[in-house]
């Protein structure tokens, strides 16, 4: 097994971030640094990230927290602002976030210690939808707007993927994206002339927000695990065109 892939099964972090710890270092096999995530290794091996050992995760879990505005989806800030891992805090399994919601944005995230699982929910190759509802400044949104959103908006960093896009009230919209660049939602209501005011994620996939509180979270049940594994199974990454 490839050593990023190791330590996502182990619950460490993400395939993407399991890289960066590789890269910046901080991963040592048998004592000694390696810098390839590549690298083929085995349980016997002696895998070690900032000095402590990691072994392989016999047990994954993923659960469905309803995010409240003020909490960051990180394991950990800098900056001291609550995570929405404290929110689960208490759980026996090192978890870590699937994909990111802003400070600000309230709803549907997951969480898990299943590296793999995280890596293909959230790499746009696998185009897993995620669901938003807005509200919006400068009602009514008309459909001039709408049809901007469903065929790409131009922003700073490209234009985007077509998105789905539908009004649910004069100010309210719901957006649903196969991509997730930073504040992507944000930045393209405003570039079609709809600030938001409040953001809500609903669905992830399959799995719907529901009646689940803010702040509150619950384990998902083994057909609801199983539906997001095939949901990606049965995409296959793209590849990127050679140019």
């Amino acid at each position: 097994m490839r050593l990023a892939k190791f330590l996502a099964h182990a619950g460490v972090a993400s395939r993407r971030a399991a890289e960066q710890l590789v890269f910046a270092g901080r991963v040592t096999v048998a004592d000694e640094v390696v810098r390839d995530p590549a690298r083929d290794v085995t349980e016997a091996d002696a895998i070690a990230v900032d000095g402590r050992r990691v072994a392989l995760e016999r047990r994954h879990v993923v659960l469905a927290l309803n995010k409240p505005a003020g909490y960051v989806s990180t394991v950990r800030d800098p900056q001291g602002r609550p995570t929405v891992v404290s929110l689960v805090a208490h759980s026996r399994e090192r978890l870590y976030p699937v994909g990111r919601l802003d400070a600000d944005t309230t709803g549907l995230i997951l969480l898990t210690n299943d590296g793999e699982l995280a890596y293909r929910l959230t790499h746009p190759s696998f185009e897993v939808a995620r669901v938003y509802r807005a509200h919006v400044r400068r009602p009514p949104v008309r459909e001039p707007a709408l049809r901007r959103l469903r065929e790409g908006v131009q922003l700073e960093d490209g234009v985007t993927a077509p998105a789905g896009a539908r009004r649910l009230t004069p100010e309210r919209v719901e957006i649903t994206l196969h991509e997730g660049r930073k504040r992507q939602v944000r930045r393209m209501l405003d570039a079609v002339g709809h600030p938001v005011v409040s953001l809500e994620r609903v669905a992830f996939g399959p799995l719907r927000l529901g009646d689940l509180p803010p702040g509150r979270h619950r384990v998902l049940k083994p057909y609801e695990v199983e539906e997001l594994r095939k949901l990606t199974a049965q995409r296959a990454p793209r590849r990127r065109a050679r140019r």
